[in-house]
């Protein structure tokens, strides 16, 4: 079965879409990368949300952010892949259909990022480049990364 992808605002979004988002963000960011923070950090409510499900699984997520929310450019965080789902290929299509998504919802204008460090070459990849030095955000090496 393909993948079947949404974009909801937050209103929009049933009881287990959320709670599968929360799900999926506290077992990638919090247990798997033994990450203790606080992922409910207030910005959700002003984000879209994508969704990549697969057999009632949700597979790939990401959080797109409008400008003014997390940076002064539009942004996307909380990218993540289910541990179940992957070496699919899903990562590099959430990444690819997530630009897509926020220049039809804000316009085809630069998105920053903060990406893990360990992952600067996926997010070129996707044509990011670093956008300021390596800092520490909860015990992990960040950059900053544009894509213009």
């Amino acid at each position: 079965m393909p993948v079947q992808w949404l974009c909801k605002k937050f209103d929009e979004l049933t009881l287990h879409e959320l709670y599968a988002i929360l799900q999926l963000r506290s077992e990638v960011f919090v247990v798997e990368q033994n990450c203790p923070f606080l992922d409910a950090d207030g910005k959700d409510h002003y984000c879209f949300h994508l969704m990549g499900w697969e057999d009632g699984l949700l597979a790939a997520y990401s959080r797109l952010v409008p400008a003014s929310v997390t940076f002064a450019e539009v942004s996307i965080g909380r990218v993540v892949t289910s541990p179940k789902a992957r070496s699919k290929g899903f990562g590099k299509y959430l990444m690819q259909y997530s630009i897509t998504v926020c220049y039809r919802l804000f316009g085809r204008t630069p998105i920053r990022i903060g990406a893990q460090l360990y992952l600067k070459k996926f997010y070129e990849s996707s044509g990011f480049h670093q956008a300021g030095p390596v800092y520490p955000e909860d015990g992990i090496d960040h950059i900053e990364m544009v894509l213009e």
